[in-house]
């Protein structure tokens, strides 16, 4: 990169720095967490839509995007914006996307005087529903590519696309039709977004696909009804009894798997030497790792990255808070499988079902509750050297480099339906209390993201860049499986 590539560059990354100083980053934040934008309320239908109107679109069309409303294919959920932001089609394309949706507030649960719809700055955290998941990562991206085109004099050197959507916390129905139907017009060289964690608050990083995941409900039904266990136990069947053991032929009691249909496949080099000597946990606020929990003989990272986890999400039978001597009515598990790529996901009701009825346990009702695939692009790929410098030049250590994410994202709609490299940056950590009372961002974590962002939103626009295109596999005309 030539001195005047670089000084330039440093003026994009000075400028984005600076709406964090300035409190311009933060007071935007502040508008869009004061919107109610929950998925799972269906009184918060306007608010969802008015977050792509009244925001992100006015937004993008102050940076030169052309904006329209996507009315969702699924009924009954909400919309999605597809922005489009075209320099001249011989360009590179670049597609980005982020979800403006969040999970209830249960705002009587935070500590003192926090609250969920607005934000709040306490000992270097950024409180508020939506500042780590997902409002406040692309609030980085925006401010930083804005950045970029200010100190472009209002070009990029490349084509951008955007899609947004509101419903990822419920699953985003009709995300993956939408990806079909428009795949023509999202059609990039590169998939660049923001979510999730990074491995550790200290430890900038990249992920190149999710784990998927698979939830399913088991119930045991007897049929009897609630009965007293005096009149009726020893001779009529407790359906909590005959469930616990139903999942204990499936979990061992160290959290391994026992079926071979939930296993993982063996750990690929290329990945495992990514993954194996990963540190997790041991920050403020994290929980304790058990050693000795999961899949024996791996270590940490290879156990959170590289294999697959069965957990039992929810169970219920009678009652704890206020017993009675009654053997209950019907017992319920919720369980969910997180599996790396390579699983055969969607055969799982299947072997699920045959490993109950050779057991006996035919009367076990399962119902599945749908799932995501598990998607990993290549560590080798091109693109993945290329944000990995550009990072690395941008904070002067290179990021560390996840294969796949342990927890799930849609990814697979960019990955598999559109084609597409994935790449994610993302600007939040494991103890971040998304889904949970006192979600927050760290303030040194966003003063890195913005700096990683325009960093990476300059070297696509540069000579550099357009070469990486050109010679990545997974372009515009070409599937990655293809």
């Amino acid at each position: 990169m030539n001195d005047t590539h670089s000084s330039e560059r440093d003026l994009a990354i000075r400028l984005a720095s600076d709406k964090v100083t300035s409190g311009q980053l933060y007071e935007r934040l502040e508008q869009r967490i004061a919107r109610q934008t929950v998925s799972q309320d269906p009184d918060c239908a306007d608010a969802l839509r008015h977050y792509l109107t009244d925001d992100i679109a006015p937004t993008l069309e102050g940076m030169g995007f052309s904006c329209r409303i996507i009315e969702n294919p699924k009924s009954g959920h909400p919309p999605l914006l597809i922005g489009h932001r075209l320099e001249d089609p011989e360009l590179p394309t670049l597609l980005t996307y982020g979800h403006g949706d969040v999970t209830n507030g249960q705002d009587e649960l935070w500590s003192g005087e926090l609250m969920p719809w607005s934000t709040t700055f306490e000992h270097g955290r950024i409180y508020g529903r939506g500042t780590a998941d997902n409002k406040g990562q692309h609030s980085i991206n925006l401010a930083a590519l804005e950045s970029v085109i200010e100190a472009r004099k209002g070009t990029l050197g490349y084509n951008l696309k955007m899609l947004f959507e509101m419903s990822e916390e419920i699953g985003s129905p009709g995300l993956e039709e939408v990806c079909a139907a428009y795949r023509e017009e999202l059609a990039s060289d590169l998939f660049l977004a923001s979510d999730g964690p990074r491995i550790r608050h200290d430890m900038p990083t990249l992920f190149l696909g999710s784990r998927g995941v698979v939830q399913f409900r088991l119930t045991a039904d007897p049929g009897n009804g609630g009965r007293h266990s005096g009149n009726w136990g020893g001779i009529i069947t407790n359906p909590a009894a005959e469930l616990c053991n139903a999942v204990s032929t499936l979990i061992s009691p160290t959290g391994r798997i026992l079926v071979d249909f939930l296993r993982a496949p063996a750990i690929p080099e290329d990945v495992d030497r990514l993954i194996r000597d990963l540190p997790v946990g041991g920050s403020d606020g994290d929980p304790w790792v058990n050693p000795s929990w999961g899949e024996a003989g791996l270590t940490d990272g290879e156990r959170l990255y590289g294999t697959n986890t069965l957990e039992i999400v929810g169970f219920n039978a009678g009652r704890t808070d206020k017993p009675v001597g009654a053997i209950p009515e019907k017992a319920e598990a919720i369980l969910q499988l997180r599996f790396v790529k390579g699983t055969d996901w969607q055969a799982v009701e299947r072997n699920l079902r045959d490993h109950l009825d050779a057991r006996g346990l035919g009367h076990i009702e399962v119902q599945p509750a749908g799932g995501y695939a598990a998607t990993r692009l290549d560590p080798s790929h091109p693109w993945v050297e290329f944000v990995t410098r550009s990072a690395t030049d941008s904070l002067g250590e290179p990021p560390s480099v996840l294969p796949n994410l342990g927890g799930t994202i849609p990814n697979h709609c960019f990955s598999d339906v559109l084609g597409l490299p994935t790449v994610w940056l993302p600007h939040s950590y494991p103890s971040c209390n998304q889904h949970a009372p006192d979600e927050h961002l760290l303030e040194h974590i966003v003063e890195e993201g913005v700096r990683l962002a325009a960093g990476i939103f300059w070297d696509l626009g540069t000579p550099d860049g357009r070469r990486f295109a050109e010679r990545a596999p997974g372009s515009r005309e070409t599937p990655l499986d293809a």
